[in-house]
Formats: structure tokens, C-alpha cells, sequence
């Protein structure tokens, strides 16, 4: 059930809903507006038409449109966001301290805003939110690690891994997880439409949101490694479900450097397409 309802006293019938409705299926012709009969499954649950009625007549899903943020462009400001992103640094070195729990829910509802294929929602964010579980963890990937060297496992990845295991276990030296104090795993049902593109697209905007917040990040695709390939067992100490697709993961935590200025970009690469 959709739930579509509209409040006949708020609805001035200027048939946005219907005109924007991506698969067509509201009928803006009748007195007023309503999904055409046999369509609802042909929803794709992307609220547009909420999002679009200027004078919130319109509800779906049991969506109070009072609860929405109204769209204020003139708060997005082109310059800050292109700084943002220019000046962004993947974070190898983290302060002792953890980030509140306050903030990290924060950072994590705003990333569940992220689109997905179908708008189906499907990512799920794994969080290990404290340095004390984090730390053990970490003992049980490198114990991994060095556990399936000595099993002869082949995995190309594994002599590398190996290297960094060795720099641990003789000199504490943490390239894996960089002391960071936080990790975030997004994964997501394999059934779904594109759950490794939803699941990057996830942890894309995770990045950004948290680096407006002067939060460090690191994407680590070496533990994507160790879980998809050689050691999935730790897939069930870490609760994700067996029919999901690993996406990837990120280190995050306050950053213990501060970086000046940006990189120069070794330039774009475009591929100009023209027809006539």
C-alpha cells in the first residue's frame, strides 16, 4: 500500500505531482490528484511527489510533509562544496580520542539519505563505533591473516597482507586500520538492483558528510580483501548477513594532521561525445 492521501484543503490541483511522477502512475486529470488504478506497483518509492508539491497537500508512505526540510538552495553555497572536495585528504594518522556518539548517528542518518538503485534503501552500515572493539577487531584480522599465510593460502593479496601483518605483530606498526578509533563496512542484499553501486554511493556521501564536520576518513578497500577473499568468516563475527554483496569500508576519527593546501589535479580526463 502506498498510502497516497491528499489534503483536499491544502491541494491547489497545479498537477505537479502527476507531471514529475517518474513511472507516470498519478492521475492528475481527476478533480483531485490519485494513483491510476492497478499502478501502485509500478512505484518506485522515490517520494518525488511529496517532494515536489509546493503546498505539502500531499502525503505518501504515511509521510507527514510538515516533517520535510524545505529545499533552501541559497544555503549550499557552489564555491564551499568545490573547496570541500578539492581540499579533502584520505586520513592516515588519528588522534587517541573517539568521536561522540551524538555525532557519529548524525553523520550516519544524513548518509542514509543517499540514493540507490530503485530507491530500494537496502545498505547496510556496519559500525564499530569505539576504539576498544575496534582494537579487537583488528587482533582478530591480523590473527587472520597470519593464520592463513601459514595454511599456504594463495590468494594474491596475501603476501602484501602478510608484510603489514609482520609490521604489526614486531613493531605495532598499524597500516591496516591506521589507529583509527572507528570503522564503517556498507554491504547490501545481492538480490537487490545494484548493491555494490548503492553501497559506494553510501559511503561516498558518509565521506563528504563527515569531512563538513572536519572528520578524517580513509576508504579501505585492503579489509574488503581480507573479508570477501580470505577470511569470510569474520563476515559472520561482524553480523553481516550471508546474501549480501561487500561494498567497502572506511576508517574515520579526528584527523592528528592538518594539511595546508590542496594537491594540483593531474587533469581531467573527458571523453567529449558528439553526434552531429
Amino acid at each position: 500500500m502506498l498510502d497516497f492521501k491528499i489534503d483536499k484543503e491544502k491541494c491547489i490541483k497545479c498537477g505537479l505531482c502527476a507531471q514529475d511522477c517518474p513511472v507516470l502512475i498519478i492521475n492528475g486529470k481527476t478533480e483531485f490528484p490519485e494513483i491510476k488504478e492497478g499502478k501502485e506497483l509500478n512505484c518506485l518509492k522515490c517520494q518525488h511527489c511529496l517532494a515536489i508539491c509546493p503546498t505539502g497537500a500531499l502525503s505518501i508512505f504515511g509521510k507527514n510533509p510538515d516533517e520535510s526540510i524545505p529545499v533552501q538552495k541559497e544555503d549550499l553555497v557552489p564555491e564551499q562544496l568545490a573547496n570541500m572536495i578539492k581540499t579533502r585528504r584520505s586520513i592516515r594518522k588519528y588522534r587517541k580520542e573517539e568521536l561522540s556518539k551524538e555525532l557519529i548517528l548524525e553523520l550516519l542518518e544524513i548518509t542514509a539519505y543517499a540514493p540507490s538503485g530503485h530507491n530500494n534503501n537496502g545498505v547496510l552500515l556496519s559500525l564499530i563505533d569505539n576504539r576498544k572493539d575496534l582494537e579487537s577487531f583488528r587482533e582478530m584480522v591480523y590473527d587472520a591473516i597470519k593464520t592463513e599465510f601459514e595454511k599456504g593460502n594463495n590468494d594474491r593479496h596475501l603476501p602484501l597482507l602478510t608484510g603489514f601483518q609482520n609490521l604489526w605483530e614486531t613493531k605495532g606498526i598499524d597500516v591496516m586500520f591506521r589507529d583509527a578509533p572507528h570503522l564503517i563496512i556498507a554491504t547490501a542484499p545481492k538480490q537487490k538492483e545494484t548493491p555494490f553501486e548503492d553501497c559506494i554511493i553510501a559511503l561516498s556521501y558518509f565521506e563528504m558528510v563527515a569531512t563538513s564536520h572536519n572528520v578524517g576518513t580513509l576508504w579501505n578497500g585492503m579489509l574488503k580483501w581480507i573479508i570477501n577473499d580470505i577470511a569470510p568468516e569474520l563476515r559472520t563475527k561482524l553480523g553481516i548477513p550471508e546474501d549480501h554483496v561487500f561494498g567497502t569500508t572506511i576508517n574515520f576519527g579526528k584527523a592528528a594532521r592538518k594539511y595546508a593546501r590542496s594537491i594540483q589535479s593531474e587533469g581531467l580526463n573527458l571523453n567529449q561525445i558528439k553526434f552531429n
